[in-house]
Order: C-alpha cells, then structure tokens, then sequence
C-alpha cells in the first residue's frame, strides 16, 4: 500500500471512532488525565507512526470532549504502547487509555471474555519508560487482550485496551460503557 494512502485511511478511521466513542463513551472510563486511542500505521518504530486524539478525550458536564484532531506524533504514552505492543505482534496496530477500576476490569474480563494480563507497577525498573515495560512484561508469552496495574493501583490507573484495528478497540469500550 501507498504510504501516504495508508497513513490518510489509519487517520480517518481513526477519527470515525473517536466521533463514535464521543457519543457513545461512558464518562467513568475516562481517566483524570483524559482517555486516549491510537491506530499505528503498519511497521510503526516511533510517535511519528501512530495516530491519536491531540489532547485526549476529557470530561465536561458528564459528557465525553475530544481534545482535538487525530494527528500522527501527538501522544508520547499510546504511541509507546502500540510500537511495544506490535513488537510482539504486528498485527495489533490500535490501543486505548481508559479509567481502571475493578468494575470495568471484570466486564472486560467475565462479560467480554477478553485475555486480561496485569503488571506490578512496583517492580519497574529505574531508566525505563514504565509503559514499554508494563506492556512488555505482559506480553512475553502471548499478547493480551486488556493490560492493566495489580495490586492496589491507585485512582489514576489506567486499563490499555488492545486491537488489531479501531474498530476492535471500541467495540469493546463501547459494551463496557453499556455495562458499568
């Protein structure tokens, strides 16, 4: 495929989704920080490879906001997240960034049947980005479906939700956010 073909369908399903998760996103999926989707471009090495929402999807009266555009470079932590996750995997391309809470953790896992891995966030080591580690550690034998902090994770935990495509990504946000 034509590089820039590929690069300019990534970005507009990309944005199709974030327009659908706009309407559709249960605002307690959406972390303090602002949820985040991202859809890399095939053999994406860096940021400049993956697509998400500049300035994340936040909160405003209950309601899901999206930031900004889908653009190419513009989140350091999903594009981490995918470019890790597709060493393991080429064919996982999109992931997302929403709330952690038990609640959501078991719809992924009990109503959704999704391949849940969990990391110790206390066990990163010092000098390394502790997403290319917790996505990494959780993904040596096979890669899951949902990556989440154990133990006691804190309020500002995040789930990253994985997926060949958008699409995939957002089916399952979207069941999550009929079900909490």
């Amino acid at each position: 495929m034509d590089p820039v073909q590929e690069r300019n369908e990534v970005l507009a399903q990309l944005t199709r989704v974030v327009d659908l998760l706009g309407q559709s996103m249960h605002d307690r999926l959406i972390p303090p920080g602002g949820a985040q989707v991202g859809y890399a471009i095939r053999g994406a090495r860096d940021k400049s490879g993956v697509a998400a929402v500049d300035g994340r999807i936040t909160t405003a009266e209950g309601k899901p906001v999206i930031g900004g555009p889908c653009s190419f470079g513009c989140d350091e932590e999903i594009a981490r997240a995918i470019v890790t996750v597709m060493r393991f995997d080429p064919r996982r391309r999109s992931a997302a960034l929403i709330r952690f809470s038990d609640r959501v953790l078991q719809v992924l896992e009990d109503d959704l049947f999704l391949e849940c891995a969990s990391y110790d966030p206390k066990k990163a080591p010092a000098g390394i980005s502790t997403m290319d580690w917790s996505v990494a550690s959780c993904c040596r034998k096979e890669v899951p479906d949902v990556i989440y902090p154990g133990g006691n994770p804190g309020e500002d935990a995040q789930i990253l939700i994985l997926g060949e495509d958008t699409n995939d990504v957002a089916n399952n946000i979207i069941i999550c956010s009929n079900r909490i």
